[in-house]
């Protein structure tokens, strides 16, 4: 199947996939390298390639835009990972290792060093699990509790401003076609 009558057939392809032309397009760069492969290698469906690497560009943007806000507040990605995973578990924001390893899908030995830092930090503190003497409980401070809601709250903004060119109709489309994706890779 020709990739015109592909592209034709899905109307997101082609609105993504912009003019189906041998020339390169000034829409962004994604068209240029879509472009460049149509004309080398016609006989290949490349709708699936645009759509990858505006992912991928967009998942990098986020992450800076992301790590930009964070390192305002002395957090990297993982740290900001922890405290929100203690936060969003309600008072008295504690959970088990093994519980915020499972919450962040991390090994234990990628969890400690996590740990570490934040304890070091004066963000949370570790102690002896009354239940179970073998087992730590990992707790929010009061600066942790600061410094994550000073920090989710920046990043909500950051993150809902990076995102405004989607009306609302749009944003929700543009969530559940993700999810659907994300699902799809998780089989």
């Amino acid at each position: 199947m020709s990739n015109y009558l592909f592209a034709n057939q899905l109307p997101v392809a082609r609105d993504m996939l912009g003019p189906m032309t041998d020339k390169a397009s000034t829409g962004d760069p994604m068209d240029n390298i879509v472009a460049a492969w149509r004309r080398e290698r016609p006989d290949l469906d490349l709708s699936a390639i645009a759509v990858a690497g505006r992912l991928g560009r967009l998942a990098l943007r986020l992450a800076r835009a992301q790590d930009d806000v964070l390192g305002e507040f002395e957090l990297q990605n993982g740290g900001f990972d922890v405290l929100a995973a203690l936060r969003r578990a309600g008072k008295p924001y504690t959970l088990t290792p093994s519980q915020l390893s499972e919450s962040l899908l991390l090994s234990r030995a990628g969890m400690t060093s996590r740990l570490d830092r934040l304890e070091s930090a004066g963000f949370l503190e570790r102690a002896l699990d009354s239940d179970d003497r073998r087992s730590f409980r990992i707790q929010l401070t009061k600066a942790g509790l600061k410094v994550v809601d000073l920090a989710m709250t920046k990043h909500t903004a950051n993150v809902t401003r990076l995102l405004s060119p989607l009306s609302a109709r749009e944003l929700a489309s543009f969530d559940g076609i993700l999810r659907k994706f994300l699902h799809h890779l998780a089989d």
